[in-house]
């Protein structure tokens, strides 16, 4: 297993996030030694839901978007489910945190509807990523090469499409943070 001791990942999601796209990464890079941070909009415990429209249950966060400073991370994850991609991609300071991730050279993995974050951000043109296959027109108006690969890396930026890659994306993600 890799070991990440030392390392801190943030993940930013609000309600409505696809439960297993967010809890399965913590808990694996959690088991590796990572400290792993929950930020959102707010203070409350955020609702997960599994095929974006069955709320399961409530995660407690660490810390709102605001209290994220990205300098104090060594990568930031994007989980997605419909509702928070679509929420999260209108928060100037989440597009403010992953354009800062990118730029300070730190992974940032962003899986199923999360890329609409990055079209947001105005990150996608130029790069080569995945999403849920309904993003992929986004992907393309916003300038990027959309692939149906179930893990895609570009430089510091990791995407897949939905749960089902799940495996792939966590070691992608795992990978990036122990090089």
């Amino acid at each position: 297993m890799t070991d990440l001791s030392g390392k801190t990942v943030a993940i930013i999601a609000t309600d409505f996030f696809e439960e297993a796209e967010l809890v399965r990464p913590r808990d694996a890079l959690r088991e590796a030694g990572a400290e792993v941070r929950i930020y959102s909009t707010g203070t409350d415990p955020i609702q997960a839901v599994e095929g974006d429209t069955t709320p399961t249950h409530t995660i407690e966060v660490d810390g709102t978007l605001d209290e994220l400073d990205v300098s104090t991370v060594q990568a930031v994850v994007v989980p997605g489910g419909t509702v928070n991609a679509d929420r999260i991609r209108t928060e100037e300071r989440a597009q403010q945190i992953v354009r800062q991730t990118l730029a300070d050279g730190k992974p940032l993995a962003v899986i199923c509807h999360g890329p609409w974050l990055l079209v947001s951000a105005g990150l996608a043109r130029g790069k080569r990523l995945t999403s849920f296959a309904s993003l992929a027109d986004d992907v393309r108006n916003a300038g990027g090469t959309w692939v149906d690969e179930e893990v895609v890396v570009d430089g510091g930026l990791i995407t897949s499409r939905d749960p089902d890659d799940l495996p792939a994306f966590i070691e992608a993600l795992q990978d990036a943070l122990a090089s």
